[in-house]
């Protein structure tokens, strides 16, 4: 079978989702095992008992791992936002069997995704005032890996929701050969999860304010990526 006709295969939707529950499966049970470190744990745990929203940042390449949370949150509404994109359709499916409806689109506006990314901006903002928990991964769906977009700090700014970094790792892990070295937890691994304190943009921040806070941001974000990978190699 040639590289497009397996690609075709498998994005065929019965083949996705036998593979999804697979996935979903294989996470739920390895995650258990997992030794965590946490930094910062006091912040999701406030996060999972107040009645506001509140949006998540992560890596897109610690999507995987990053299911911890569907643990951490407990019966807080949670949602992760998704791309349009085939491979997407995989993800999307994935979460939803790990306890995390997705929002289909994209936090950044391009030529045709435009009306999608609108309608994704949307729905996310309305989950946001319903005290919801907003999951982002600001570098998807295309990259560049671990560059923070404008759009995410947009969506932040126009209810002024706390935003929560987080960084996961995990060692040993398969780490996959894609654009966004997505890394897959391996059984009885260690774990590490940080979780910095909560940021806001205000709404009337204008061009530069968001630009200085998008570089802030992305900073935060690799730093505490950084530091989980740290507690993850860590005995």
């Amino acid at each position: 079978m040639s590289g497009e006709a397996a690609k075709k295969f498998v994005r065929t939707p019965w083949v996705q989702s036998i593979l999804a529950w697979l996935v979903a499966t294989y996470l739920g049970m390895t995650l258990v095992t997992i030794r965590w470190r946490f930094e910062g744990r006091d912040v999701v745990d406030a996060a999972a008992v107040s009645p506001a929203g509140v949006i998540g940042f992560t890596w897109h390449g610690r999507l995987a791992v990053a299911s911890l949370l569907v643990k951490l949150l407990k019966q807080k509404p949670r949602r992760v936002l998704i791309s349009q994109s085939p491979d997407g359709e995989l993800v999307a499916k994935v979460v939803g069997w790990l306890g995390v409806p997705a929002i289909r689109g994209s936090s950044t506006l391009d030529g045709r995704r435009n009306r999608r990314s609108i309608e994704a901006f949307r729905d996310a903002v309305r989950f946001i005032d319903s005290g919801g928990v907003m999951m982002v991964t600001p570098d998807g769906p295309r990259g560049p890996a671990q560059q923070m977009p404008h759009g995410p700090i947009v969506l932040a700014r126009t209810r002024e929701t706390p935003v929560i970094v987080a960084g996961f790792a995990v060692r040993p892990a398969i780490t996959l050969r894609s654009w966004d070295r997505t890394q897959i937890p391996l059984p009885f691994a260690r774990g590490g999860a940080v979780f910095a304190e909560p940021v806001r943009l205000m709404r009337d921040a204008g061009p530069e304010a968001v630009e200085a806070t998008r570089v802030a941001w992305q900073a935060s974000l690799n730093a505490v990526q950084t530091r989980a990978e740290a507690l993850a190699g860590a005995r």
